[in-house]
This record gives C-alpha cells, structure tokens and sequence, in this order.
C-alpha cells in the first residue's frame, strides 16, 4: 500500500460509510490527513465507522448529506469546509446502481423516469453539485478532486443501461471540470472493475466469476485496491489531470 505524509491535509470524502469510500476515508486519515466522512442521513454505518475510526487515533468526522438533492448536496460540502478549516480533496465516491441485481439492457421498462431520475441525480448531477460547492476552498489550497466512475462508463456491461450512461457522463464531465477548473484544480477519475463491496454482494455468483475469469489477476478488486488508485491521484500525480484511470485487473 503507498503512502505520503498528508498531515495538515483535509479531505471530503462522499458516500464513505462502506466499501471503496470507506477504504479511501482510512488510507488518507492513517497517513495523516483529517478527512470528513460523507453518509446518508439515515446511514447509521457512518458515524459508526467515523466513531471506530476516531477511536484509533485517526482525524475522521461523519457528514451527514444526500448529494442527489440539490442545497443538500452544496450545505454538506459547505458545512465539512467549515469542519476542516478548508479543503484539499474532494473525493466524488457517492453513487447508486438503483437495484441490488443487475437489470438486463434488454429490460428497457424496468428503467423508467423515476429510475433515471434517481441514477443520474446521485452518480453524475451529484459530484457536479459538489464540485461546484468546493470549487474556491479548492483554488485557494490549489487542490485536487477524484471522482469514482466505472468500467461501464468506458463501454463494459454495467449494473442497468441508465448506471452505464451515467458513469460515461461522469467520465465526460471529469474531462470538462479538469478544463474549467484548471491550472489551480486538478480534476481525474478512477474506472473501477467489479470490486468486492455490499454493491455487489448479491449479484449472480455466476456473473462475478465469468468476470474474474476475464480478469488477468484472477479476482476481483478490494476497496483498498480502488483507494490506494484515489490516494495516487489526490497526494501525487501532480502532472496528471482529466484523466480516468481503469482499475480492473487488467479485464478491458
């Protein structure tokens, strides 16, 4: 696992009370930084792992805040900058597949309005409103922002067609806030494989193995794996940005 002295860094994470978010939280606190741990409101996963965390000496605060609602999303990163006396990183990790299965592309009515409306809110309109709110604490730290997109949004089978779209809208926008956000910004993503989380939890046995079967290491991803590709692109690469770096396992 690489590491980098962050002390005096402060860090948003979105989305962090599991999985790649809650991995990401942990690295950047044990190499010294003070991060804010984003939940949803009725998460109580959240302040629970923010209080363990807490609890082993690491500068971790839970966050409540939705960044599918607009003025929620904005007053969250409003009130964590506030928390952590500015802003270094801002870690766009929040996101939903809306199902707990995959749902067929052939299935086009199990993707209605309301289904869209949910996807897109949280995966791509989401990080925008956040990126957006962080913008001046970020130009005054010269810092960075890191977004968690997703092989489906570089053309590999996603959760449903709306989760691919969404992630390859995330991808564009990374691109277009790396240039709007330049030269005091950098702005990159990480396109994650299929990764050992809750996300993924209940889906087909039979589908995780034909993907690991596709993949060159022969397994899927840990949290850790897709955090310490986060941590890369906040703490270093400093000549790196509008990039997306694909972590797969070598699949694609």
């Amino acid at each position: 696992m690489i590491g980098a002295d962050l002390s005096g860094k402060r860090i948003l994470v979105t989305g962090a009370s599991s999985g790649i978010g809650l991995a990401t939280v942990a690295l950047f606190a044990r190499n010294g930084a003070t991060v804010a741990l984003n939940h949803l409101p009725d998460d109580g996963r959240g302040p629970a792992e923010a209080e363990r965390l807490a609890g082993q000496g690491l500068a971790v605060t839970a966050l409540p805040g939705d960044v599918a609602n607009p003025g929620e999303a904005e007053a969250m990163v409003a009130e964590g900058i506030a928390r952590l006396g500015g802003l270094d990183v801002l870690i766009n990790n929040a996101g939903t597949s809306g199902t707990t299965a995959p749902i067929a592309f052939e299935d086009l009515d199990a993707m209605t309005e309301e289904f869209w409306g949910t996807i897109l809110s949280t995966n791509l309109i989401g990080p925008y409103r956040c990126a957006r709110a962080a913008a001046g604490a970020l130009r005054a730290s010269r810092g960075a922002i890191v977004n968690t997109a997703s092989v489906a949004g570089l053309g590999r089978r996603g959760s449903s067609i709306a989760y691919s779209a969404s992630k390859a809208g995330l991808i564009n926008l990374t691109r277009s806030l790396a240039r709007a956000l330049a030269p005091d910004i950098r702005v990159n993503a990480v396109a994650p494989g299929l990764v050992e989380t809750p996300w993924t939890a209940a889906w087909p046995p039979e589908r995780k193995a034909a993907t690991v079967e596709r993949t060159m290491l022969a397994r899927m991803a840990r949290p850790e794996d897709i955090a310490e590709t986060i941590f890369f692109l906040a703490a270093g690469a400093a000549y790196i940005t509008g990039e997306t770096i694909t972590v797969d396992g070598g699949a694609m």
